[in-house]
């Protein structure tokens, strides 16, 4: 169905409408993920810091390194980590090289979180699956060119 007829709106523009579209689809996926998700108890931003996590894993990470790969870039990454301390996603610890700052690691839970996540986000890519991977990579470059 097209933006227009979803969202009963007109547009200024084609510029207005196609980031209009963006937003929309940007929140469509976004609750499919967070569908996927819920039964686990993660926010969208515990999400990403675990993926982000498990990328490194069995390195550490810094608070730095994680603000810098978040999707979100206003994350009170500081409160999210307490947070999945609390639910025991991952573990902290003094950096051996300065010692003023910490290093996060994914626990076993965090990984065994992520591999149900896993399981069930195929099932998201599958919404996109009526794309050829012809239109999937063009897309992945108009994307890419709208941030410059």
């Amino acid at each position: 169905m097209e933006i227009q007829d979803e969202i009963k709106s007109n547009f200024n523009s084609d510029y207005h409408k196609a980031r209009v579209n963006i937003h929309f689809t940007h929140n469509y996926l976004s609750e499919q993920l967070l569908e996927i998700i819920k039964p686990l108890k993660l926010s969208l931003t515990q999400f990403n810091v675990l993926r982000i996590l498990r990328g490194q894993h069995p390195a550490a990470s810094s608070i730095g390194l994680l603000k810098e790969r978040m999707l979100d870039k206003n994350s009170d990454i500081s409160r999210v980590i307490d947070r999945m301390l609390d639910k025991k996603l991952v573990v902290r610890k003094e950096c051996k090289q300065d010692r003023r700052q910490k290093d996060i690691q994914i626990s076993q839970l965090g990984l065994d979180c992520l591999s149900k996540i896993d399981e069930r986000e195929t099932a998201l890519d599958q919404k996109m699956q009526h794309l050829t991977i012809e239109e999937v990579t063009r897309l992945n470059v108009l994307l890419d060119k709208i941030r410059g």
